[in-house]
């Protein structure tokens, strides 16, 4: 089983030598436990988040560099181990929630009614591609993998080049401006993570019909956690971008 996501091909690829017996992951069950890691994104998003409304800009550095630095760490141990998905996905979800409440309420602040709008659409996208995947509009087949992993691959690859040229004082023109360059870069790169539910939803399915262990729910919820954070993000920037014209 392939996806665009490593973080849960890696895990399935992981599980395919613990088939044991015992209980054995189920899609109500991912579910479930999707829905707990966005509760506990959105308790967590809740302080960085009053920290902006009450202008204590100097208290946000705390929360938003340590869940980063936290949510990585945590994402890469998750990644290498699957089995300790259980414990880390809870982990991940309340860091990331601190970054994205401390990154939400310094736009929002910026441009009020941003972070609703973009966890709308954040959402809305969710929907509308779960319910592309149940319908078979798309077809999930080998040349869809490869080429939404060769996309997503890119991305990565741009976003890497330009944090590294950042160090140096030098900007890539256009792509993260707000003209019509940068909005049609964003609007690709949300389309792409959109695509990326596909893949993961495919592989979901196919992991339940295989008997991955029980475990692997958490695994797939947190799978789904971390692309529904790059989309969201996706959604916010491409969001800033048009409000930035206005």
């Amino acid at each position: 089983m392939e996806s665009t996501n490593p973080v849960l091909a890696r895990g399935l690829a992981k599980s395919q030598s613990e088939y044991l017996s015992g209980e054995r992951m189920t899609i109500n069950g991912t579910i479930n436990k999707t829905g707990m890691l966005l509760g506990i994104a959105a308790v967590t998003a809740a302080y960085p988040w009053s920290l902006v409304h009450a202008s204590n800009f100097t208290a946000l550095n705390l929360p938003m560099w340590g869940g980063l630095i936290a949510g990585f760490i945590v994402a890469i141990a998750v990644s290498l181990k699957p089995m300790w998905a259980p414990w880390g996905a809870p982990i991940y979800a309340a860091a990331e929630g601190l970054v994205l409440g401390a990154i939400s309420g310094m736009l929002n602040a910026q441009y009020p009614g941003i972070a609703i709008q973009a966890l709308i659409g954040t959402m809305g996208t969710l929907a509308v591609m779960l319910l592309i995947y149940r319908s078979r509009i798309i077809e999930v087949n080998q040349r869809f993998r490869i080429g939404i992993l060769a996309a997503t691959g890119g991305v990565a690859l741009i976003y890497l080049v330009s944090m590294v040229l950042g160090f140096f004082g030098v900007v890539i023109p256009g792509i993260f401006g707000n003209g019509l360059i940068g909005i049609g870069f964003s609007l690709v790169v949300v389309c792409i993570a959109a695509l990326n539910l596909v893949l993961d939803f495919d592989l979901i399915e196919r992991g339940t019909k295989q008997g991955a262990p029980k475990y692997m729910e958490w695994f797939g919820a947190f799978a789904l956690m971390v692309t529904l954070v790059w989309l969201y993000l996706e959604i916010l920037r491409l969001m800033a971008k048009f409000r930035s014209r206005d």
